[in-house]
C-alpha cells in the first residue's frame, strides 16, 4: 500500500500547473469565434503567418543542425586549449537573453555594424539587410547552432573506447571512420536535436519581433501579440493562440515519435588519432570548422561588451527607469526560479517514488504535466491568462503575477528534466541503505539528496533564473511604462533607435545574466562543484 503523504506534494504541484494551463485554454476557447480547422486554413492572413512560421523554422533548423554536424565532429576529434570553455559557451547560448544576442548580431552584421564599417577598407561592400527572413535565420543559427553542436559532441563522446581502439587497429579513417564509427551515434541524437531546435524556432517570439521586418515576416506568436497589444482584437488573438496550440501539439507528438531517448553510457578518455590516420587535410578541415564556429559566436558577444562601454552608459545607469526595470527583472527571476524549483522538485520526488514502485506510467504522466509549456508557448499561455483576468483586474497596471506565473511555467520543464534522471539514479543506488538505516523524510533530503544533487539543483535554479531574466514573451504582452523589465526596456530603446543607450542596457543584461548564472551555481553547488560543472 503506497503512502499518500509521499506523493501528495507532486500531485498538488501538477494540479496547480494543470489548472493554470486549463484556465488559460478555456479562456481562449470562450473568445475564439470558430474552431473549424478548414475555415481557419482558408483565412488568407492566418495561412500566410502559418506558412512563414513553418518556413523559417524549417530553414533555421536545417541551417543550425546542418552546420552543427561538421562543427561537432571537429570538436570531438580535436583537443586544444580553450576547448572546454568554448563548449561551455556553446551550451550557454540557449539561455542567453535573446535581445542581447540580437543586439550583438546587429552590432556585427547590421547596416552600421562591424562588417559594414570594416569591409569597405578591404575594397568590399556589405549591403545585406539584417531584417526579415535573413535576420531571423541568422539569429536562430546564432542561438541554436552552438547548442546543437554541443549536444552532438556529447553524443560522440559516448562512443566506447574499445570501438575507438578497434577502429585504430584496423586502420579505419576518413569517410569510413565517420560512416562506421561516428554516424551511428550522431544518428541517435539527431532526431532529438532537430526536434528541439525546430520547436524553439517555430515558437520564437523575441527574435522575430526584433528582426522580423514587417507583415511579410510575421509568425503566429508575433501575430497574437499584435492582435492583442496593438489592435486589442481579443477574438483574433484567441483564434491565433488556439491555432498555434493545435500546430504545436501536432508537431510535438510527431517529433516525440521520431525522437527516441538517447541512452547515456560512461564516457571514455579521448583517444588521439595516430599520424597515419589523421592526415594534414583532415586537421585543416576540422580547424576551419572550429574557427568558423568561434568567429560566428564570439564576435557578437564581444561587440555587446565593446558597444556597451560608451559615453551614454553612465548616464543610462543613473536613470530611474533602468533601475526600476532591473529591479523588476531580478524580482521576477528570483520568484520564478524559486517557484519553478519548488513545483518541479515536488514533481520529481513524486515521480521518483512511483518509479521505485514500478508505476512508470504515473511517473511519466506527472512529468509530462510539467512539460506542457513546451506545447503551450508562453505567448499563448499569457494570452489565455490575460483574457481570464481582464474582467476582474486591470492587467496592464498590475502585470507582476501574470508574468511570474508564465515565467515559472516556462522554467518548469528545465527543472524537471535536469533533476529527474539524477534523482532516480541516486534513489536506486541508496534506497536499500536508507531503508536499512531508517533514513527518511527531511533527514534523507538533507543527508543524501541535497549533498548528491547540489550540482543539478544549482544548474536547474540558475537556468530558471536566467531564462526569466531575459524573457520578453509575457511582459511584452502586458508590460507598460509603469511596469517593465530590463528586456522590455532594451526593446523600447532599440525600437526608438537609441542605440548607444541600448548598447549599455544590453551589456547590463548580459553581465547580469551570466553573473547571476555563475553566482547561483557557486552558492548552491559550492566552488568545487561549480568548477567541475
Amino acid at each position: 500500500m503506497l503512502n499518500p503523504s509521499r506523493t501528495w506534494p507532486g500531485v498538488l504541484s501538477a494540479s496547480v500547473i494543470a489548472v493554470l494551463i486549463g484556465a488559460a485554454l478555456f479562456s481562449l476557447l470562450t473568445q475564439a469565434p470558430t474552431l473549424n480547422v478548414s475555415a481557419l486554413w482558408h483565412d488568407a492572413y492566418l495561412r500566410h503567418v502559418t506558412l512563414f512560421s513553418l518556413k523559417q523554422a524549417v530553414l533555421s533548423t536545417l541551417l543550425s543542425v546542418g552546420l552543427a554536424i561538421p562543427v561537432a565532429l571537429a570538436l570531438s576529434r580535436r583537443q586544444f586549449v580553450g576547448r572546454s570553455l568554448l563548449l561551455k559557451l556553446f551550451s550557454m547560448t540557449l539561455v542567453l537573453p535573446v535581445l542581447v544576442g540580437v543586439f550583438g548580431i546587429l552590432a556585427v552584421f547590421g547596416k552600421n555594424g562591424l562588417l559594414a564599417d570594416g569591409l569597405p577598407l578591404l575594397g568590399m561592400a556589405w549591403d545585406i539587410s539584417i531584417y526579415g527572413l535573413t535576420g531571423i535565420l541568422l539569429a536562430h543559427a546564432f542561438f541554436n547552432l552552438p547548442y546543437s553542436a554541443q549536444l552532438l559532441v556529447q553524443a560522440l563522446e559516448q562512443i566506447p573506447g574499445d570501438q575507438k581502439r578497434l577502429a585504430l587497429q584496423l586502420g579505419i579513417g576518413g569517410w569510413h571512420r565517420f560512416r562506421l564509427l561516428e554516424w551511428p551515434y550522431l544518428r541517435q541524437q539527431l532526431p532529438h536535436t532537430i526536434g528541439l531546435v525546430f520547436m524553439l524556432c517555430f515558437t520564437s517570439f523575441a527574435t522575430v519581433m526584433a528582426l522580423g521586418g514587417g507583415p511579410g515576416a510575421t509568425t503566429i506568436e508575433l501575430a497574437i501579440y499584435q492582435a492583442i497589444r496593438f489592435d486589442f482584437d481579443l477574438q483574433t488573438g484567441a483564434l491565433l493562440a488556439l491555432w498555434q496550440l493545435l500546430l504545436c501539439g501536432l508537431l510535438h507528438l510527431t517529433l516525440q515519435r521520431l525522437a527516441r531517448p538517447v541512452e547515456q553510457q560512461g564516457r571514455d578518455s579521448q583517444l588521439a588519432l595516430p599520424a597515419q590516420l589523421d592526415s594534414r587535410t583532415e586537421k585543416i578541415w576540422d580547424t576551419i570548422w572550429i574557427a568558423l564556429a568561434a568567429l560566428f559566436v564570439l564576435p557578437p558577444l564581444v561587440m555587446v561588451a565593446v558597444s556597451g562601454l560608451n559615453p551614454k552608459a553612465l548616464e543610462l545607469l543613473s536613470q530611474r527607469a533602468l533601475l526600476e526595470a532591473t529591479f523588476n527583472s531580478l524580482t521576477l527571476a528570483s520568484g520564478a526560479a524559486v517557484c519553478a524549483f519548488v513545483l518541479g522538485s515536488a514533481i520529481v520526488l513524486t515521480s521518483r517514488f512511483w518509479r521505485l514502485h514500478g508505476l512508470h506510467k504515473r511517473a511519466d504522466g506527472i512529468e509530462m504535466t510539467a512539460s506542457l509549456i513546451l506545447v503551450v508557448p508562453s505567448v499563448v499561455l499569457g494570452t489565455g491568462l490575460f483574457l481570464m483576468l481582464r474582467d476582474h483586474i486591470d492587467v496592464f497596471s498590475s502585470p507582476f503575477w501574470l508574468v511570474l506565473a508564465v515565467n515559472t511555467l516556462m522554467a518548469l520543464p528545465y527543472v524537471v528534466k535536469t533533476l529527474s534522471q539524477p534523482a532516480f539514479q541516486l534513489s536506486q543506488q541508496y534506497q536499500n541503505l536508507c531503508n536499512s538505516l531508517g533514513i527518511k523524510g527531511l533527514n534523507r533530503l538533507h543527508l543524501i539528496d541535497w549533498r548528491a544533487l547540489r550540482r543539478p539543483i544549482a544548474r536547474a535554479v540558475a537556468v530558471s533564473f536566467v531564462l526569466s531574466t531575459g524573457d520578453l514573451g509575457a511582459i511584452a504582452l502586458v508590460g507598460s511604462q509603469d511596469f517593465q523589465t530590463l528586456p522590455l526596456y532594451l526593446f523600447h530603446l532599440m525600437g526608438s533607435y537609441q542605440m548607444d543607450a541600448a548598447a549599455a542596457a544590453a551589456l547590463l543584461l548580459f553581465v547580469l545574466s551570466l553573473g547571476s548564472y555563475a553566482l547561483i551555481e557557486t552558492l548552491i553547488a559550492g566552488k568545487n562543484h561549480a568548477e567541475r560543472a
